[in-house]
């Protein structure tokens, strides 16, 4: 990157409840769009994103054509989709929005049961200027203690076998976590820091929406630096959705370009030097 020092990225993790207000009463989903245009953000992780519902689409006028996330998207951002639960009149699952190009993706599934269907969208992003790329995983875990421990297990396992080390990461979504484990358990495995926290020293009450008291939604950062962070609650968002969104403001660590340039300057003599033995 030319200048990573002044490149800041700005991203929000919101569920969107399928478009649907609380106890599906409203189909709010053009109004999800204005209030998210709002936020200007760069990433945008999706969760409960309904990819298709033909009951919902032939019952509300505005229902749109397009899949919610294009429609989300609206031709202004690149958006991929990672289907979770498929059912007789349509599916769901994450979705990730992005201002930069997303190279290629991945959904990991990380089911348990038939009931609660979930995965990891692993999305790869190329931010202008920068030749290391940055990783985003959205993520809507389950809602039993248990099933969530051996679901970041998984995610842990994952980013160590797909993701370099010096490479950005972030892991941001619903977490469902009552009980507060994930952050001790990504910090350990992944040294990973969640964004708010970070910054306020608690994390942010998301849920529910019109009082937001549990701490679900989080933003889980490696390799960038947190500059803002905060959440976006009040009458118009309570609503739109059961969660509120969080944002963060954060920027690319000088620290992830030096190793990056270090990894290549190894790679290169490596490289060099088997050049040389088989001559």
């Amino acid at each position: 990157m030319n200048d990573s020092s002044s490149f800041l990225i700005k991203i929000a993790t919101y569920n969107i409840h399928k478009g649907m207000s609380i106890f599906n009463r409203r189909h709010v989903l053009p109004d999800i769009k204005h209030a998210l245009g709002g936020l200007t953000a760069d990433l945008v992780f999706l969760q409960e994103v309904q990819g298709e519902h033909h009951q919902r689409a032939s019952r509300h006028a505005d229902w749109p054509t397009a899949s919610q996330q294009a429609f989300l998207a609206d031709e202004q951002l690149h958006h991929v989709y990672g289907c979770n639960a498929e059912y007789r009149t349509g599916h769901h699952g994450n979705a990730l929005l992005s201002r930069h190009p997303i190279v290629r993706w991945h959904n990991q599934d990380v089911s348990l049961n038939q009931f609660e269907r979930r995965g990891l969208l692993h999305s790869v992003v190329a931010l202008p200027g920068c030749d290391v790329p940055l990783h985003a995983l959205c993520v809507h875990l389950n809602l039993r203690a248990a099933d969530r421990r051996q679901q970041l297990q998984t995610l842990v396992d994952y980013v160590c076998q797909q993701i370099p080390q010096h490479e950005p990461l972030i892991v941001a979504g619903d977490f469902n976590d009552w009980q507060r484990e994930a952050c001790g358990l990504l910090r350990e495995g992944l040294d990973l820091r969640e964004a708010f926290q970070s910054l306020h020293g608690r994390l942010a009450a998301t849920f529910p929406a019109k009082l937001p008291l549990l701490t679900l939604d989080r933003i889980y950062l490696r390799g960038l630096q947190v500059e803002h962070a905060e959440t976006h609650s009040g009458k118009e968002w309570g609503k739109l959705s059961d969660h509120v969104p969080l944002t963060a403001t954060v920027r690319l660590g000088p620290q992830v370009l030096t190793t990056a340039a270090a990894e290549r300057a190894s790679s290169d003599i490596v490289d060099e030097e088997k050049r040389k033995q088989v001559s």
